[in-house]
């Protein structure tokens, strides 16, 4: 098995704060994907790093991006700034997403 199957096999955590709601998440999905999958919505729109609806700030972790250059000035880049809606875990991360909110009635 090669170090890219065995990164694409691998589970990670998504930590979602200041809630502190976890789910798991591979990386073939994005970490909004996983998120609402596990019934933390995440606010979305467009899905595909452009509206910069799910805008949000990544506290902790490894990404990588679907696309080439999502909708994020370098300048966010750099103050850690990411688009959950095309960015895929590549280590446990953890996101600070004040506006998140869960499908459930107790906490996850």
């Amino acid at each position: 098995m090669s170090k890219q199957d065995a990164l694409a096999n691998t589970v990670w955590t998504l930590t979602v704060q200041p809630h502190g709601w976890a789910c798991e998440t591979v990386a073939e999905l994005s970490l909004l994907e996983a998120a609402l999958l596990e019934g933390i919505r995440i606010p979305n729109s467009c899905r595909n790093g452009t509206c910069r609806t799910c805008i949000c700030k990544m506290l902790a972790g490894k990404i990588n991006y679907k696309i080439d250059w999502p909708g994020l000035s370098l300048e966010e880049k750099q103050e850690g700034w990411i688009l959950p809606c095309v960015a895929q875990a590549c280590s446990d991360v953890v996101l600070d997403v004040p506006a998140a909110t869960t499908v459930f009635n107790k906490e996850i």
